[in-house]
């Protein structure tokens, strides 16, 4: 008898076992579904050792602050060794961390405190290329016989130049000649970036097994850099010209022969199997800048099988206020043809801060407030750039000698590079340097004089400041089952200016209802005569309205047939 109940519990063993190691996306609570994901630049967050860099230590200084703030989970750009030409993505050793930045133990103690925080950490990982400085590179080119030439793409020249017209992503020539062995290596972004061969088994064994190192320590995911340029036409056949000329100089032209080839979602197939294997739901964010949400849908992989979270630049770069555009964006995101979970962005290290982008110089800080409202309600997982939520400002040098991102030297004045994005974190209005690093230090870039009166000191202490609006935001999202887990339907279809949508809940209980008014004039509108809020109620209709939370003054009461919205306001009702 007991032998037989043995074998029936090992039989229940071996079955949780099996369901244990099926695909996530048979689960339905998946952690990074709910998650708020907090982009971290690790040099412009927090110093802790006062030398004007950012670092590890600061970071973990700052995890009550992220947890306060509402965040699930931390995305830290790279911190690997580098010769920082590309500021850490150029890694020259994918296994430890760059002195500047701390010490392997003092990455071990930030994972031990982030887990005691109840916060993630994912690590953002370079896959396309190389630093020139890496080992297996200095190998690479060190002769034409090296066992590790074929880790990276070497070609001979053609009619006395490059082997064909393929252009860096930062100008110019993707090919730069080697003098020593005569042949060109090709880098999608800077000369000292060299691309890896993924074409080439060794090559990939050693990137997975990176992953696998970093997977060991605890982390929960890996942002993808640059993802989409894993591999390169073998015919190397040239890129079509488009019209016009670049930044640079360059002739602009299509990457249609060095981005988005097929052979990548073979490795994305790999990648997730990989991290599949291992507990927690590990995810997988990829930077794919695809020119349609259709073709983003495709990162998901034809079975939901590839990554997780694309980062959506479709509606990240629109750029301007358009509740036309807005609605019909979510609207393909909502419909893809993967069936993808969504994940919405509006700024990071690579693109002006949203402040500057959407405001119209007047009415910026409840533009602000209607973006952080855009950005953190609808169905999906929600990216933030650190300093978004107390709104700093994109602070651009003023003269070259003041450039610290090479492509603002290479393309100035009409290129003025990515420093203004990646400002020093703003937490106190001590001056100059903001409670980032001490008063007599130079940091490694300089701090804006909007540091003054621009930091979660001084919004902390301001009820209706920018941080305690997105705080606010955050708890609902973290609080209302509608937004938790609940479903996403568009109101008003037709109306120019206000961008309207429901988050339904799972089962009965509150809706919660978005109403964006995206244009410089009030408005009043009426949702009187939408379907979605017509079943909901006793008497086939919404019996009871609250107001959530307002960017604007309210009266506290409001009426779902006549409401009246001013110009920028964002306004959050619970409807039951």
């Amino acid at each position: 008898m007991r032998s037989a109940l043995a074998a029936a519990f090992f039989c229940l063993i071996s079955l949780a076992g099996v369901l244990a190691q099926q695909s996530p996306a048979q689960d339905g609570d998946l952690w990074w579904k709910h998650a708020v994901v907090y982009e971290v630049y690790p040099r412009s967050f927090q110093d802790s050792n006062n030398d004007g860099v950012g670092d590890i230590r600061g970071i973990e200084r700052r995890l009550d602050y992220l947890k306060d703030l509402g965040i699930d989970a931390i995305w830290i750009t790279p911190m690997y060794p580098s010769p920082q030409v590309d500021f850490g993505y150029d890694i020259s050793d994918y296994r430890a961390i760059d002195p500047q930045y701390g010490s392997m133990e003092d990455f071990d103690a930030l994972m031990k405190s982030a887990k005691a925080h109840d916060l993630r950490v994912i690590m953002d990982i370079v896959l396309n290329h190389t630093s020139d400085q890496h080992p297996w590179f200095k190998e690479s080119r060190s002769s034409r016989t090296n066992p590790k030439r074929d880790w990276y793409i070497w070609r001979d020249g053609k009619n006395g130049g490059p082997p064909n017209n393929w252009q860096s992503w930062f100008g110019h020539s993707a090919w730069t000649l080697d003098p020593a062995t005569g042949q060109y290596y090709y880098h999608y972004f800077y000369t000292q970036q060299p691309d890896l061969n993924w074409r080439n088994p060794e090559v990939r064994k050693a990137m997975f097994d990176i992953v696998k190192f970093w997977l060991d320590k605890g982390v929960a995911g890996f942002r993808l850099d640059a993802v989409s340029r894993l591999f390169e036409d073998p015919q190397m056949r040239d890129d079509p010209y488009l019209p016009g000329y670049n930044a640079y100089g360059d002739r602009n032209i299509q990457h249609k022969f060095t981005d988005d080839l097929p052979e990548v979602h073979d490795v994305l197939r790999d990648l997730r199997k990989l991290v599949d294997s291992y507990p927690g739901h590990p995810v997988l964010i990829s930077e794919a800048d695809e020119p349609t949400i259709a073709d983003l849908s495709k990162m998901y992989g034809a079975h939901n099988d590839e990554v997780q979270l694309p980062m959506d630049f479709q509606i990240a770069d629109v750029n301007q206020l358009s509740a036309p555009k807005f609605r019909k964006l979510f609207e393909e995101v909502e419909n893809n043809p993967a069936h993808g979970w969504p994940e919405y962005f509006f700024s990071n290290h690579d693109q002006p801060r949203q402040w500057d982008r959407y405001g119209d110089g007047v009415h910026n800080d409840q533009i602000a407030k209607l973006m952080a409202a855009l950005e953190l309600l609808p169905r999906g997982t929600q990216q933030m750039y650190y300093g978004e939520e107390i709104g700093m400002r994109t602070t651009d040098p003023k003269r070259i000698e003041d450039v610290r991102d090479p492509i603002g030297r290479t393309g100035w004045p009409k290129e003025k590079g990515r420093d203004g994005e990646r400002t020093p974190m703003q937490w106190t209005p001590e001056m100059p340097n903001a409670g980032f690093t001490a008063p007599n230090v130079k940091p490694w870039l300089p701090v804006p004089p909007s540091a003054k009166t621009i930091n979660v000191q001084v919004e902390s202490g301001q009820f209706e400041s920018l941080l305690n609006f997105y705080k606010a935001l955050l708890k609902m999202r973290h609080t209302e089952p509608a937004l938790v887990s609940g479903d996403y339907v568009t109101l008003n279809p037709d109306d120019p200016d206000v961008f309207s949508f429901l988050r339904t809940p799972p089962n009965s209980g509150r809706s919660v209802l978005v109403a964006l008014n995206m244009s410089s004039r009030n408005r009043t509108i009426s949702f009187a005569a939408s379907e979605s809020l017509k079943t909901r109620g006793s008497k086939g209709q919404a019996t009871h309205v609250t107001i959530l939370k307002s960017s604007y003054p309210t009266s506290g009461t409001v009426k779902l047939d006549q409401i009246d919205i001013p110009a920028f306001g964002a306004l959050v009702l619970g409807v039951e």
